[in-house]
This record gives structure tokens, sequence and C-alpha cells, in this order.
């Protein structure tokens, strides 16, 4: 019997419940069928769908609000909340957890949770009734030697248990390190361990075992942690990021050939007559795209999008495929890359390097004056790229500066009509009201070296958006195509907000005196609520009494209007955060902030597997083959959703390393900043010329008592009423800072202790 079925079968019963001689019974199994029987039931326990209350009794997870399956998010301090897989009725949000009950949990392990309490305002209390997936096969931490004994405290501070480590444990096993990879530092004895950081192979979760704590062995031993480099490291496996190839997709990558068959042409279009480019950033090792246009006689552009053919070199279910579909991605960070794909491939064979021929897959757009496609084609080719741009050069091209003018002759004119036609599809997709937010990022500076030397804006220029427009308007073509040609695709969705997020969000625009433009019809009761660190407090709860209309021409029309004011900075970040984060999906429900109805992601084979996979749809359309199946194309998408996630989480965790890392030579120095947010412990603030980020805690707050009002989302002083609001601007100096957890601790300057200080100074 399928798995699928029988757990139907059990959702169907009362209360989602049912015993084995039951089930027995009712499906008319006899013989070897209860064996067969018993492992699905042991799958789908295992899986977390059923959960087994008793011997022999089992519940389905998905019926009813007495049991949830999902993620753990552990704090710090011990509680933790469990996100449902599935909407619970009758609860909102996640399931709290109280510290006493995580004792054999880890943050980010699936697990099921009992429901025994909800609350007047849909908040719910539960206990873990069992963990389904360890997050943590591995942990990375530091080393230390005391009366306990051996032991590693974890990098992460969500990981509250210490790794007791056996003395006989304590160094990595010579056939393990031929597994792993040499260690990078030479130690002799458990003596030179202390205070290193290494990463720990978990053997007993605590509680799980014979000993109260966890239990560990050493695996990998990586340095010291103001080591040149280790923080990476360290970022790379707290996140299991998988960084080191297996030696058979590395001996496949070696023997896969550069050199492109008669055969192979004669079956694709040949673009190398033509003056294709590469357009990356200064630092881009792997081109995954390159680009023509042209100026058709009755005013058309013509678009040529060519984008690596990865797929003819990486087959699935090949080495190279399953060790790309477990990474993802490419994770990215400001001094170096962990690939998705063998250096062999990613940087050389199928990166589109200049002057040499490589294989891609196109598509070829006319575009009319409006921006409509009125044509395309698809097609396996060869191109020859002629330059490898970069940004900073065609931006200088297209401001008229003479050097590079001359320097790209040939190519000017086309780089015009490149920005013409960007500017054109620009325009169409503001009508149809797509958000363009212009988020300013950090970008981290480093010497020779490899030391950091400051942190600035990353600038955005037209050179930038002209090949984004182009990309966009390839994925759009290529989504809508398969939508017509396959019963089933990979789609890149963002889902409409959530109404609660909408109604916060406009809670903060009224004192800017801006809105969305939405009707936000509440109504509004008291309740017993649950705080987010555990604590109780009566509060005033509100809930949508009809549902809100919101479409992205509400998020377009706010931006245009806050373009260029102080306030943009801050609303811009928050409406940002009001949106869903866009995912993998095959039920195609369009992406909201591009207002589009059919996207997916198909430009980048080189970094992303679902692109790799769109390639391979797109290639069986070719073919007249069959299409891959739709519960494979949606276990892609979920897993690419996943590690996506996971490479996100990763490069901004290290990239607010490396400011605190920065900002430690800076301890006393004053800064402008800007609140961000404000919280009942304090004003994150924000630098205004580094983008680095702070706390301001509310009890340094200098004059007056102060209080948190979560109504209004200020704090204000009890008797002075001066009040701190979202957006406004002070002077700020940097009094602590906590590398462990990566904080900055400011203090507010008040102009007369300004003054003082330069006094003192002088």
């Amino acid at each position: 019997m399928k798995d699928a079925v029988l757990l139907q079968h059990i959702l169907k019963l009362s209360h989602g419940k049912a015993n084995l001689k039951q089930l027995i019974r009712e499906l008319h199994i006899k013989g070897d069928e209860r064996g067969k029987l018993e492992v699905s039931l042991d799958r789908l326990v295992d899986g977390g769908e059923l959960v087994e209350i008793r011997p022999g009794y089992f519940a389905a997870t998905a019926c009813g609000r007495e049991f949830a399956s999902g993620r753990l998010s552990i704090h710090r301090d011990g509680f933790g909340f469990l996100i449902p897989d599935r909407k619970v009725e009758g609860i909102n949000g996640d399931i709290f957890i109280p510290a006493n009950a995580t004792r054999a949990a880890m943050n980010g392990d699936r697990a099921i949770v009992r429901i025994k309490r909800v609350e007047n305002d849909g908040r719910a209390d539960g206990e873990i009734v069992k963990i389904l997936k360890r997050a943590h096969p591995t942990v990375v931490g530091k080393f230390h030697i005391s009366k306990r004994g051996l032991y590693v405290v974890p990098q992460d501070e969500r990981l509250r248990d210490w790794i007791t480590i056996p003395e006989d444990m304590a160094f990595p096993p010579a056939a393990e390190r031929n597994r792993i990879g040499a260690a990078p530092v030479t130690v002799h004895n458990i003596a030179d361990l202390d205070g290193m950081i290494v990463n720990v192979e978990v053997l007993e979760f605590a509680g799980q075992g014979r000993h109260e704590d966890a239990v560990g062995r050493v695996v990998e031993i990586l340095g010291r942690p103001g080591d040149f480099g280790v923080d990476v490291e360290i970022i790379i496996r707290k996140h299991h990021i998988p960084h080191r190839f297996p030696a058979d997709a590395l001996e496949q990558a070696q023997n896969t050939s550069a050199v492109i068959s008669t055969e192979e042409l004669a079956g694709r279009r040949d673009f190398r007559g033509m003056p294709v480019v590469t357009i990356d950033g200064e630092t881009a090792r792997d081109f995954d795209d390159a680009v023509w246009v042209d100026r058709l006689g009755d005013g058309h552009f013509a678009l040529h999008v060519h984008i690596a053919d990865v797929s003819h070199y990486v087959q699935p279910g090949s080495p190279i495929d399953e060790e790309a579909r477990e990474r993802g991605t490419s994770v990215y960070f400001p001094d170096r890359a962990v690939p998705m794909l063998p250096f062999e491939l990613s940087t050389d064979i199928c990166s589109l390097r200049p002057d040499c021929d490589r294989l891609v897959l196109s598509a070829l757009l006319e575009f009319d004056r409006q921006g409509e496609v009125v044509a395309q084609d698809f097609c396996r080719g060869v191109i020859r790229s002629v330059e490898r741009m970069t940004y900073e050069n065609v931006h200088l091209i297209l401001q008229g500066d003479p050097a590079q003018n001359e320097r790209y002759g040939p190519l000017v004119e086309r780089f015009r009509m490149m920005e013409e036609l960007a500017q054109v599809l620009h325009r169409k997709r503001e009508r149809r009201g797509s958000i363009d937010f212009d988020m300013p990022e950090a970008k981290i500076d480093f010497d020779e070296a490899g030391v950091m030397t400051g942190v600035r804006k990353a600038e955005r220029t037209e050179s930038n958006r002209l090949i984004e427009e182009f990309m966009l308007a390839a994925n759009e073509a290529v989504a809508a195509h398969l939508e017509k040609q396959i019963p089933a695709s990979i789609y890149r969705i963002h889902e409409i907000p959530d109404a609660k997020r909408v109604m916060d969000f406009e809670e903060v625009a009224r004192h800017f005196k801006v809105s969305l433009g939405v009707s936000t019809p509440v109504q509004k009761f008291s309740a017993t609520s649950r705080n987010r660190d555990g604590s109780k407090s009566r509060r005033t709860i509100a809930e949508l009494s009809q549902p809100i209309r919101i479409t992205s021409r509400n998020y377009q029309r706010l931006i245009e209007k806050i373009q260029g004011k102080p306030e943009e900075r801050v609303l811009s970040y928050l409406m940002l955060r009001s949106l869903k984060q866009a995912r993998y999906s095959t039920a195609n429900v369009g992406h909201f902030a591009l207002a589009a109805d059919f996207y997916t992601h198909f430009t980048s084979p080189i970094r992303r597997y679902p692109d790799l996979v769109i390639h391979r749809l797109l290639g069986q359309v070719f073919d007249g083959k069959a299409s891959i199946a739709e519960e494979d194309l949606q276990s892609v998408a979920d897993a690419c959703s996943l590690t996506e996630r996971r490479a996100a989480e990763a490069e901004r965790e290290l990239v607010e390393w490396k400011k605190v890392k920065f900002m430690e030579d800076r301890l006393g120095d004053e800064f402008q900043a800007l609140v961000i947010s404000t919280a009942k412990y304090g004003l994150f603030v924000e630098l205004e010329d580094l983008f680095i980020e702070g706390l301001v805690p509310i009890e340094s707050l200098p004059g007056d008592r102060y209080q948190y009002y979560e109504n209004v989302r200020k704090i204000m002083g009890q008797r002075s009423r001066r009040q701190f609001s979202i957006g406004d601007e002070l002077r700020v100096a940097l009094d602590r800072i906590e590398p462990a957890e990566r904080r900055l601790q400011f203090s507010l300057v008040e102009p007369e202790q300004e003054r003082k200080r330069k006094k003192r100074k002088e």
C-alpha cells in the first residue's frame, strides 16, 4: 500500500486517529501485507505525518489541533517556538515551547509538538513529542579544557548545550582526516586544542543517552578565533553548507571535455558571428549570461539572451548533479565563494568567457515600442563572446567617457540601444505595478592582503539595471512558454503579503502621514497573551473584521511618494519586511512584487539549481520528450527554497561579523544614525555612512526613565515625555562590542555632551 493512500484513509477517520487492528480490518490486510502496513506506518511516523500516541495507536498531525509538526526556533534563553508546516485551526502564528520542554532539542530541529493550551488571542503552548530530524549533525565551536573535562561551546548562541568530548575523541583519526580533509592547524597534544575552533560530530544529543549533556567527537580543527579566514570556515560549518566536492564529482568534472563536437554544433544555431557580450561585476568569475540587442526597421527591438547550457554537461543523476542538488545554490561571501558546480565547470567550461566557443540556451525576443513581446523563439545555440564587460565599463560608456568610448568603439552604439530598450522594459513594468525597491547595500572593501578596510554603499548604476531588465524579461518569457508546453514546471513565486503585516506597516506609515492606501477594517478586544520572551501581559488584540485588498500598485505609489525624502530609507526597509519571501513552487500563483503572471529562474544555471532544472524542461520541449513528474519538481522546489534561505542567512551573518570586526578600533567614536526600529529594550539604529546597525539600550537613554509603547511603537520619557520614534536622526557613540554575539551597543550623544567631549579633546 502506498503511504499517501494510507495517510488519506486515516485522515478520513474520526479525529484522524486509528489503531493497527482497526486498519488491518478496514483495509482488508492479510498475510504478508501486515508487515508492509507496519513499514508504511513507520515511514509516516518518521516523516511526521503520523504520531504514535501509544504502541499501535496513531494520529494524523494534519488533522485537528492536538498535534503539529514543523521546525523549532530556540531562543538563546531556552524557550522556543514551533513554526508549523501547516496552518493549525484556531491558532495564530507559532506554538510556544517553554524552556523546561526544549532540553532535548536544538534550534532548527524538525519536531512534532502536542498542543496543550490555546489562549484567547490564538497563541498556543505546546510540548515536544518527538524530534523528527536533527538540524545539527555537526556543531562548530570553541574547544575548552577545564576541571569538568573536555568540552566544546557552540558558536551559535541558540545551541545552548555544551558538547562533552571524551579524551580519545579529541583528535580526528587519520582515516577521518583523509575523508574530511587535512586539519589546517598542527597540534601536538590535547593542551594545544584549548581555545581552538573545532567542528564536532554529535554522537549523543542532550538527554538522549547515558550522559546528561551532548557527547561528540572532533572531526576538524579550524584554527584560533582570530586567525585569517577562520570566520568564513565557521559560518560554512555553522550553516552546514556543503563545501568539499566528493571525489566522484571532482573526477567527473576533471574528465569533462571543453571540446565541442561537430555533431553537437550541427544541432545548434550559430551566433558566433554576432557581437555578443557579457556584463558582470568586477570580481565575477562565472559568467552565466550574454546579451545582444538590435533595433529593427519598424522601431521594434530584438533582444538575444544567451545562457550557459549547463544541462549539456550535467546530466540528471550524475555525481555532479547529485552534489549540485544538495547545494542548491552557490554561496557568495565578501572574499570568496562556495560554488554549486566544480570550478572546472563554473569558471571554465560552462562560463561564457570571451573569445571562447560556448554552448548556450537562448531566448530570442522581439519587443514593440511599449515593451510588449511580439515574437519569441527559444533554441540551443553556440556563441563566442567578444568582450567581458563590467558594470563600471558600461556605466562609463553610457556616461560618454571618451577613453571607454574609444576603447570599445564598435560596441558603443549597441550599448546605447541596450540602455534604450532597458528603459522601455522598465516603463512597461512600472505601468503594470512592478515594485522597484532601490535599497542601498553594503559593500565591504579589502586590501591586497585580504584585510577589511571599510564599508561603503554599493553603487547600482544604469548598467546594473540594464542587465536586470533583460534577465527579468527572459525569465518571464521562458516561464510563460513552459506553462503552455508542459503539464508541470518550477515557478519563482511571490505571494500576496499577509494582511497582519500590512496592517502593522500601515500603523508605522501613519506616523509619517503616508499610507499604502488600503483600508484596514479591524475589530479590537483585550486578552491575556504571551510575549516573545515567554512572559504574559494584558494587551489589545486587533483582528481583521473583513478581508483587505492589496496590490503591488499600492507599494509602487508609496515608493514614488517618499522618494528622496528623509523617511525613504526607513519606510522602504519596513515595506520590504511586510512582504513575504519569494520561493520556488510548481503551483503558479504569480509574482506579487514584479506584478508578473508568469515568472521563473532561467538565467543562472551555473549558480542556481532550479535554473538548471528549467533548462532540462526546456530541452525536453525541444526534443518532444516527456516532462519531469510534478512531485519530483515540487521536491526540488522545496529543497531549493531552503538552500537559498540557508545561503542568504550565511552571507548576511558573515557580513555582519565583518562589520563588527571593522568597528573594534572605533570604540568611543561618534556617528550620525537613523532609528530603524524600536523595541521594549531600546532603539535599533543604522549608521548613515557605514550601513552598520546596533542597539541603543533603553536604560542608557539620558535624563529620564523611558518606557516602550507598543501601540505607537515609540519610546517615551515618563516625566519629560520626550519621544524616540522610527525615522529619528540621532548622534550616537559606540560604547560596547560583543564579538561572540556580533552585536554593537551605542549610547545617545546629547548636544551638551558633544560640546564637552570636543572641549576635553581640545
